[in-house]
């Protein structure tokens, strides 16, 4: 994982764990999600994505959705671990584990450890 990549993911949970904590789950997901498209290809940020979405659900008492994070912590783990990961998905239990998304151009610039304000030629310039 890149720096860039990593203070995004980083960011991302940090902003989640904010969320959750002062009861507002759906944005806190939110970040969840954001964080699990950054992180999704590296095994210890998928794992950590999806162990906190599964509280998240829990709390919320969709304990099915909790079921489906417990199958996501194990296959991610595993799709992680052998570079098989479907790209761009967003992690939750409203979509297909299988199904690959687009990725919003911030988060992919992310990915690709463009910082902020930087495209893929380099710095923007405002003239």
């Amino acid at each position: 994982m890149n720096a860039v990549q990593r203070s995004g993911f980083n960011s991302e949970i940090v902003q989640a764990k904010r969320h959750i904590t002062s009861g507002n789950l759906g944005a806190g997901f939110f970040h969840l999600e954001r964080a699990h498209v950054i992180g999704q290809e590296h095994l210890i940020p998928h794992v950590k994505s999806h162990w906190l979405m599964f509280q998240v659900e829990f709390r919320r008492r969709r304990f099915a959705a909790a079921i489906g994070q417990v199958i996501r912590i194990v296959l991610g783990a595993l799709g992680s671990a052998v570079g098989v990961v479907p790209t761009g998905n967003t992690g939750g239990t409203n979509v297909s584990m299988f199904r690959r998304m687009p990725i919003e151009s911030e988060l992919q610039n992310i990915i690709d450890g463009r910082a902020p304000g930087e495209d893929a030629q380099g710095p923007i310039c405002k003239r």
